[in-house]
């Protein structure tokens, strides 16, 4: 019986796994990053390189998760145990990438908001993008930001970290396998920025003036 098989039983002890099924680890996916496919009757898990030398019971619940493909909503004692992994990550992760302008504005705010009890992150300016304005990779302790704002005011670049930041300081939580992020509790931290309304107002003037569309809605999906 094979991870996956082991998996899909445990949440099914009373079925028979009706699939074949592989298991894959490379160095193309991200770090600690995880794919599954169904095809035909065919699962494929492809797993990052990372995940090798990983406990078997952690790896479960991360195929537990990944079988949602499968329309199975359950929350399983290895998906708990898969999601405190996940949530140790960011401690364990070597910090590599840095950046001037990203590392001042991380003092700033890491002052301000979090009494210099933040950890610092990865840091890394992105692409040209204006929809993912910003991102924190859970995987690999990583901030990353739009190079659209690599000009931007001071307070626009804090905000952007700030909220990013949040994701790092309240990780996640998870109802029946699926993880929330940007729950109340959230919403409200973020909320303490001052002159949040203002600021993204001006987040989305600076979206509109860099691009040759005529109008956009509110793009904060990050």
């Amino acid at each position: 019986m094979n991870l996956i098989e082991e998996s899909y039983t445990r949440l099914f002890p009373n079925k028979e796994f009706p699939y074949l099924s592989a298991i894959e680890y490379n160095r193309r996916l991200a770090d600690f990053n995880a794919t599954i496919a169904l095809r035909r009757n065919m699962l494929t898990l492809k797993m990052n390189l990372q995940w090798k030398d990983i406990d078997d019971e952690i790896k479960i619940g991360l195929a537990q998760l990944l079988l949602k493909i499968l329309k199975i909503k359950h929350h399983t004692p290895n998906i708990e145990l898969y999601n405190s992994f996940i949530r140790q990550i960011p401690i364990l992760t070597p910090k590599t990438k840095s950046d001037p302008l990203l590392e001042q504005a991380f003092g700033r705010v890491n002052e301000q908001f979090f009494q210099m009890a933040m950890e610092k992150p990865n840091l890394q300016w992105g692409v040209d993008a204006k929809r993912r304005l910003a991102s924190y990779n859970f995987h690999n302790d990583t901030i990353t930001v739009s190079t659209l704002f690599q000009d931007s005011p001071t307070p626009i670049l804090d905000y952007l970290l700030y909220h990013e930041l949040l994701h790092k300081h309240f990780t996640f939580s998870s109802r029946n396998g699926r993880s929330r992020f940007h729950t109340k509790e959230f919403r409200n931290a973020e909320s303490l920025f001052p002159e949040q309304e203002r600021i993204e107002r001006e987040i989305n003037s600076i979206i509109r003036s860099k691009t040759k569309r005529k109008s956009w809605t509110s793009y904060l999906p990050f």
